[in-house]
């Protein structure tokens, strides 16, 4: 029965009449649920019970009751009864609004807040049999929401988001993290890779295929006996090929994944390969700190059990005594007695086999040691791989087998079979030169020839290495006291090639610096040293001469011949060379030769050849510029002052104030006023003074 105060008021007959005389029109009820709003809920109910029932069809009708009725449960417990009353509003709203999406995720939210499970899943599956495609995203949402909510079945969610993918396959990725999060690492996996193997794929949250990758070698390796099925070894290997900046990462990864496997020995050769293939020192340091760390918890563990073997040993012993002792008195018991003696003598027997041993501490020790001891030389070869032709890093390599000349002696073979010399960062020679001393430190002066003569065939960079290698290769000799050796070497280091050699490598288009050798400065220089100390006068002065002839002499080459036939007394032919060295050389080069010249020629013959020597200054200051000229003047005065005449003396002073650079003439003032004063009296230089202030006047006025 329903109370009398919910009846229509008086105020109410004007909206009454109104529906009465057109029951279905909205804007009526409308108007009259508006007029309506302040009154008690109950009574409102009435009135939007009815109008739905006059307009089922109408959904404002509807969506305002069903929101009143919300309100009317918010703060309410779920069990309330007034929220099975709204759930049944729903249910006949539905009947005509089953299209309207809105009704329905009001609906589904309710449910949701009630932990309906069964009801809620169905109903969210009616409203996705209800609405068109266009509008599932709108309920699909939710319904992840509700199936990732604590206390809903794994396998309930697991169904939803599979349907959900074959909805929209681009979040994938969800569906992965709600994979992890649920535990389920097989199906996880397997997803994850698909979604690697797929080219097509785009990640809707950024990420990159390398970020996945590390994700799918993570869940593969730190779930490793929970996963089957896929091929973790060529997984993880395809991402060390592909990305090179997580090598490190991904070799640990691997081993890790024979580690939880317990494929111990897997993991080692995994640890090795890694160390043996990376390029760079950060990922080798990764792996070999976790190479470490694993060898150092295999010893801890195994360090563990012996321990608590030990004590369970000792028990064991006791009972046993006890028990022997009353087995005796069955036959039963006598037999067990002989089968205890039986696995007594067969432990007793394998206890000397290594393999049998279950105390391996000191092997694992030793490997231990073993890997920390390696660490310098694994280094080593990471740089190498690196730049196989880094020089530096080869001596450094060789340093670290110090104790060792055979691993030296196969570090400097392989070193020299590596390095390419016109791609060597350093000097390629210095490797076949250290290779030979080390033959020749261990007294192997034989191979130590042998070594420096595959060198000296070597097409290095430039001449000035296999000038070198020569250099070096005459050094032993002369160490070993082999001194027609070394001069027979610089015989064949300096030799022109035959013009059938020429011939055939002009025809290569490649000329090789052996070809090169016979105008190299450096073996020069070494072979004329070698001569002026082991051989002749005219062995030495052959040399000089070809170095000459050769146009690649320096002006202090010029000087020590001339230097070498003033020892033997032969002054003229010094004199000569002198000359040839100055028609060869221009300034500021030839400077040194004027100078030597002319004071050896002044020290030889004084004032005998006065003439001669007043030529050799005349042309020595003629081409001389003029930062260069001062000395050359200054010895020329000397001379005329020693051995010519006075007024000789003061022209050439004269002459030099005026080829002199400003800041020197002050100087040369000097000493010509000086000279001038000394020689001719006071009065003499006024006549230097007179032209001196008069320039000067000029320059001040001006």
């Amino acid at each position: 029965m329903i109370s009398e105060e919910l009846y229509p008021g008086e105020e109410d007959l004007v909206y009454e009449e109104e529906i009465l005389r057109n029951a279905f029109t909205l804007k009526l009820w409308w108007r009259y649920l508006v007029a309506r709003r302040d009154a008690p809920f109950e009574k409102k109910a009435i009135l939007y019970e009815r109008a739905v029932k006059a307009l089922p069809g109408s959904y404002k009708l509807w969506y305002a009751y069903l929101r009143e009725k919300m309100d009317l449960v918010r703060g309410l417990p779920i069990t309330h009864w007034r929220y099975e009353n709204l759930n049944n509003t729903f249910e006949r709203a539905l009947v005509t609004m089953h299209r309207m999406p809105r009704i329905w995720i009001m609906y589904l939210q309710v449910l949701t807040e009630q932990k309906l499970l069964t009801r809620t899943r169905r109903t969210f599956d009616r409203a996705l049999c209800s609405l068109p495609v266009t509008q599932h995203d709108r309920i699909w949402e939710p319904y992840l929401q509700f199936v990732s909510q604590k206390g809903v079945p794994v396998e309930t969610s697991l169904r939803v988001y599979r349907r959900y993918l074959m909805f929209d396959p681009t979040h994938i990725e969800d569906f992965i993290e709600f994979l992890v999060n649920s535990e389920l690492w097989q199906e996880a996996a397997e997803r994850l890779a698909g979604v690697l193997n797929d080219s097509n794929f785009y990640s809707i949250k950024g990420k990159t295929k390398h970020q996945l990758w590390l994700e799918l070698c993570d869940l593969l390796t730190k779930h490793a006996n929970e996963v089957s099925g896929l091929k973790v070894d060529a997984i993880i290997r395809g991402g060390i090929r592909k990305f090179t900046d997580e090598v490190g990462r991904l070799w640990t990864s691997l081993a890790d994944y024979y580690i939880r496997r317990g494929l111990f020995e897997k993991a080692r050769d995994i640890y090795e390969e890694g160390m043996t293939t990376v390029i760079t020192v950060r990922d080798f340091s990764i792996i070999f700190d976790a190479y470490a760390q694993f060898e150092e918890s295999m010893l801890a563990a195994k360090m563990e059990t012996l321990d608590v073997s030990d004590d369970d040993g000792e028990e064991e012993n006791e009972q046993r005594l006890q028990n022997g002792v009353m087995l005796k008195e069955t036959k039963e018991d006598q037999k067990d007695v002989q089968k205890i003696s039986v696995d007594k003598l067969a432990k007793n027997f394998l206890s000397g086999f290594w393999l049998n041993d279950e105390n391996d501490i000191d092997l694992r020790l030793a490997r231990l040691e073993h890997l920390m001891n390696r660490r310098p030389e694994l280094v080593s070869s990471v740089l190498l791989r690196q730049n196989p032709h880094n020089v530096h890093e080869w001596h450094k390599r060789v340093r670290l087998f110090k104790d060792n000349p055979a691993r030296q002696i196969l570090t400097y073979t392989e070193a020299v079979k590596t390095v390419d010399p016109f791609k060597a960062a350093g000097k390629p020679h210095t490797l076949w030169v250290s290779f030979a001393r080390l033959y020749e430190n261990h007294k192997d002066v034989a191979n130590a020839r042998v070594i420096f003569e595959k060198a000296v065939q070597v097409n290095y960079k430039t001449v000035d290495d296999l000038a070198s290698v020569w250099c070096e290769w005459a050094e032993m000799e002369l160490r070993q006291k082999n001194f027609k050796g070394a001069l027979e070497l610089m015989r064949r280091a300096t030799a022109e090639p035959s013009v059938e050699i020429k011939r055939r490598v002009a025809a290569d288009q490649n000329e090789p610096v052996q070809m090169k050798l016979h105008k190299s400065l450096k073996i020069w220089t070494f072979y004329v040293d070698l001569e002026e100390s082991l051989g002749t006068l005219e062995s030495a002065r052959g040399v000089y001469e070809r170095i000459l002839d050769l146009k690649i002499a320096t002006p202090q080459i010029v000087i020590n011949y001339a230097h070498l036939l003033e020892e033997n007394k032969y002054f003229e032919d010094a004199f000569k060379v002198y000359e040839r060295g100055v028609k060869v050389f221009k300034y500021p080069h030839v400077k040194d030769i004027w100078v030597t010249y002319l004071s050896k020629f002044v020290n030889r013959y004084k004032g005998s050849k006065l003439e001669r020597a007043r030529d050799l200054f005349e042309q020595a200051v003629e081409k001389a510029p003029a930062e260069d000229v001062k000395l050359l003047y200054l010895q020329y005065a000397k001379l005329e002052e020693d051995y010519g005449l006075a007024r000789h003396a003061m022209k050439v002073y004269d002459r030099a104030t005026k080829a002199v650079p400003d800041h020197e003439k002050m100087e040369i003032y000097d000493l010509y006023i000086a000279r001038a004063a000394e020689n001719f009296g006071v009065p003499k230089t006024r006549e230097i003074y007179e032209p001196l202030n008069q320039g000067f006047q000029i320059n001040m006025s001006k």
